[in-house]
């Protein structure tokens, strides 16, 4: 997948010190808060942070089915993902396409 960086940077310096989340880090679990259609991905669902942007600003995080199949590779904003949390349940969902 291409990104834009020049759109995303623009788009993170543009919420720059307004909001305050926690960062990630690369390698940890990240929970996806958006639904993102064309990339066949739901809120909820569960990726890998690859990269940290702008100091946790942004992440580009993978999303795996459960064989291990690179489903997305996607570069979000903080708010569009959050940290998995310890007491949470992992739930599977069927992929609607192959």
């Amino acid at each position: 997948m291409l990104v834009d960086h020049h759109l995303l940077n623009a788009i993170l310096a543009r919420f720059k010190g307004k909001v305050k989340l926690p960062m990630l880090q690369e390698l940890e679990r990240a929970v996806l808060l958006v639904d993102l259609p064309q990339q066949e991905l739901a809120v909820g669902d569960m990726g890998t942070v690859v990269m940290v942007h702008a100091g946790g600003q942004g992440y580009t995080v993978e999303f795996v089915t459960l064989g291990g199949e690179t489903i997305a590779v996607e570069t979000l904003t903080a708010a569009q993902v959050r940290a998995v949390h310890s007491n949470e349940i992992a739930h599977v969902r069927q992929r609607t396409a192959a």
